[in-house]
């Protein structure tokens, strides 16, 4: 569908096949943290590193529109749960994939925890946002992670590897998971795929090598780039720590180069 492949490219760099996203979503789970209080700077200064996206909820689209600067693709997350729930983990839909198309979204994102106790409705809204958004030739980023009383560790490549097929099983355009440790065990979670597979930021870090580090080697392991919120919204400088991620994911820089950007 051409309308699909036209929106797809507003987030994935048509050259190289890959893009970096940032989300800034967190507000609704944890309220105006430090980096994502001022929606209209936090997303300058991404865009100003060159972002190709960024992730957000409905009513902050407003607030973030910036009307100059370069150009970035909109993503408007449909689930949402708060840290303070008795099932923090249970995503509802508060958005529907119409509403974000109004909103001049370029594509959608939902949010499941498999595992989870509420998962068989995260897998039954997943399923209608998946035709909603093909009946409209939007694109569907999914989130998928695996946390619930079964998952013993969330970061188990068997367990993150069953939550990237499920995202390209339901009809994903874009599968974000978190990373393995290492990019052995995370070339079988792309490759058991079968869509983009883009790595979650995880925890703050405590050092910019940490960071590429992780996106260095997801991307030798075949990612196809990088969803990382805290470690570049909360950076001391989100512009050059955009810089430097781009460097690598785009123009293929080792980590000592990229680490130059910001030193």
């Amino acid at each position: 569908m051409i309308g699909k492949a036209i929106r797809l490219e507003r987030i994935i760099n048509r050259d190289t096949g890959k893009c970096l996203i940032v989300p800034m979503d967190h507000g609704v789970s944890a309220g105006p943290i430090f980096g994502i209080t001022n929606m209209k700077t936090a997303m300058a200064q991404v865009a100003d590193g060159g972002a190709n996206a960024v992730v957000v909820h409905k009513g902050i689209v407003g607030s973030g529109h910036r009307q100059s600067g370069p150009d970035m693709g909109l993503i408007i997350h449909l689930s949402a749960s708060t840290s303070v729930a008795v099932e923090p983990n249970s995503k509802i839909l508060v958005c529907s994939v119409e509403e974000a198309i109004k909103l001049g979204a370029d594509a959608v994102s939902v949010h499941i925890n498999i595992g989870d106790c509420n998962e068989k409705q995260m897998l039954e809204d997943m399923g209608k946002v998946a035709y909603n958004a093909s009946e409209w030739g939007i694109p569907l980023l999914a989130m998928i992670y695996p946390r619930g009383p079964k998952i013993d560790n969330e970061f188990d490549p068997k367990h993150v590897k069953h939550a990237a097929r499920l995202g390209a099983e339901l009809g994903a355009d874009v599968v974000k998971v978190s990373y393995t440790g290492d990019p052995e065990s995370f070339k079988q979670v792309v490759d058991g795929c079968h869509k983009p597979v883009v790595i979650a930021g995880g925890p703050k870090m405590e050092s910019d090598r940490s960071i590429l580090e992780m996106v260095r080697d997801a991307i030798d392991a075949g990612a196809a780039g990088t969803s990382i919120g805290r470690n570049i919204f909360q950076h001391k400088n989100p512009t050059l720590i955009v810089q430097a991620i781009e460097k690598i994911v785009h123009h293929n820089a080792t980590v000592e180069e990229a680490l130059a950007i910001i030193q």
